[in-house]
């Protein structure tokens, strides 16, 4: 009778085994699929990705700089061309 039981319960081991990989399995193609649902909304929804948007401000970052640099160069260009008129 001892071997039957382990015999059964070996079986109910690898049952489970199997139950546990089938359910990692499809945890696995959920988050896939939630995944893909959730980045065709975002595209639908003209959401700027991440990296988009920091290339973006740093651009931006450049050009306030680069403005702020003309400016004070006109305003130097000015000053010399009042102190010469």
């Amino acid at each position: 009778m001892s071997n039957g039981t382990n015999r059964i319960l070996d079986d109910f081991a690898k049952l489970m085994t199997d139950a546990a990989g089938a359910a990692q399995g499809l945890r696995r193609e959920a988050e896939t699929a939630f995944q893909a649902q959730a980045e065709r909304f975002l595209n639908n929804m003209d959401v700027v990705k991440r990296e988009e948007f920091e290339a973006v401000r740093e651009m931006a970052a450049r050009a306030r700089d680069e403005n702020e640099a003309l400016k004070a160069r006109i305003e130097a260009l000015e000053a010399k061309l009042a102190t010469q008129g």
